[in-house]
């Protein structure tokens, strides 16, 4: 079944994520209301939906007095249409964990949170309140939304950032998750009013926050990457990513040619190693040295390559021959000189992982015929 949903404030920056989320599982039709349209025609767009979804909201307005109209006033008017309309609609409000300070926009978010829980009491009608903290994400807007958002796109584009206080803990979620909260909200409505809460909860300085997007930025020089893969980090690196400029979508890094072909790191790791990738023409054999420590995996993708292992202590050998159309990855093994020599036709491109970054101090890496 098709669930009709009322999304206001779809073109900020929740609404964007939400829409497209929900756009994406099929399963809901959405009616959009967005900043210019007119607080009458609520009813009207009440009538053809099922559920509310209600983000619109000012942020930064020129005038305070628009916090009171917008934030309190256009969610009152969203109550006593669905009042008027002798209908439950269940209605997903968008607060804020301003809502408890004494100053224009908390009072606004509070009275707006009051309108939904009135509603509620009065007439049964379903609800769920998010008194969400700094929300971050792609499609932030910086200078607008989130110092996240901001320091992303003054940090990529080499434009300062104004720290204040470097120990200002600041409490954040991010946009995904935010967006599945409210879309399990959607799906499953409450008996009266509750107060949904997004998971994970992360918590930063200013300090750290700068530092962290400041590394984003340096990994494209130093290739050393950071640990982008779960928790904050992983949110925080995609959001800055999102505020590159197309013109940085792409970046260089250095190639070393010489008679043999090219070798060329591509990235590393602060406790993986590294991924790099080498090329051999016809006939050329690269390597001939062996490890005590370091551990590499090969993976030919492209022409035929033979491996020569040899023992450096009994001597005993060992060939291996692999194709660019074999997916077969060829481990070296400490203790074992070896190299790769281009047995074919055409250029032997070969994918390379080593366990450490190589350290010229400490290369372990010791020449040896095979």
């Amino acid at each position: 079944m098709v669930r009709r949903v009322l999304v206001t404030g779809a073109h900020g920056f929740i609404g964007k994520n939400l829409v497209v989320r929900l756009r994406e599982t099929g399963l809901f039709s959405i009616t959009e209301f967005v900043r210019g349209d007119d607080i009458s025609a609520l009813p009207d767009l009440l009538a053809s939906v099922d559920k509310v979804v209600h983000l619109a909201g000012e942020n930064r307005p020129n005038d305070e007095r628009l916090f009171a109209e917008v934030n309190t006033g256009l969610t009152e008017a969203i109550c006593a249409a669905i009042r008027a309309s002798g209908r439950q609609i269940p209605i997903v409000l968008a607060s804020s964990a301003q809502a408890v300070q004494d100053n224009a926009y908390g009072r606004s978010k509070l009275n707006a949170e009051q309108a939904v829980l009135e509603l509620s009491e009065q007439t049964g009608n379903p609800a769920t309140i998010f008194r969400l903290p700094g929300v971050f994400g792609k499609w932030c807007r910086p200078n607008y939304n989130s110092v996240v958002a901001t320091f992303c796109h003054n940090i990529a584009r080499g434009l300062p950032i104004r720290i204040d206080n470097p120990e200002t803990r600041l409490r954040l979620v991010y946009v995904d998750d935010v967006v599945t909260a409210i879309i399990g909200a959607i799906e499953v409505s409450p008996k009266g009013a509750e107060h949904g809460a997004v998971a994970p909860d992360y918590t930063i300085t200013l300090g750290e926050l700068a530092a962290q997007i400041t590394a984003f930025e340096a990994s494209r020089e130093t290739l050393v990457t950071e640990r982008v893969g779960t928790g904050l980090t992983r949110a925080l690196y995609s959001t800055y990513l999102s505020n590159l400029a197309t013109e940085r979508f792409s970046y260089d890094i250095p190639q070393h040619t010489d008679p043999r072909g090219v070798f060329v790191e591509v990235m590393k790791t602060p406790d993986c190693g590294q991924f790099s990738f080498l090329s051999a023409p016809p006939g050329v054999t690269r390597g001939g040295h062996y490890h005590h420590t370091k551990a590499e995996k090969f993976l030919v993708v492209q022409g035929d390559a033979l491996f020569r292992f040899r023992n450096i202590l009994t001597d005993e050998r060992f060939e291996l021959r692999v194709s660019g159309d074999m997916a077969r990855v060829v481990e070296t093994i400490p203790g074992w000189s070896h190299d790769i020599t281009n047995v074919g036709d055409q250029m032997m491109i070969v994918m390379l992982w080593a366990n450490e970054i190589f350290d010229r101090t400490r290369p372990d890496t010791i020449s040896s015929g095979v």
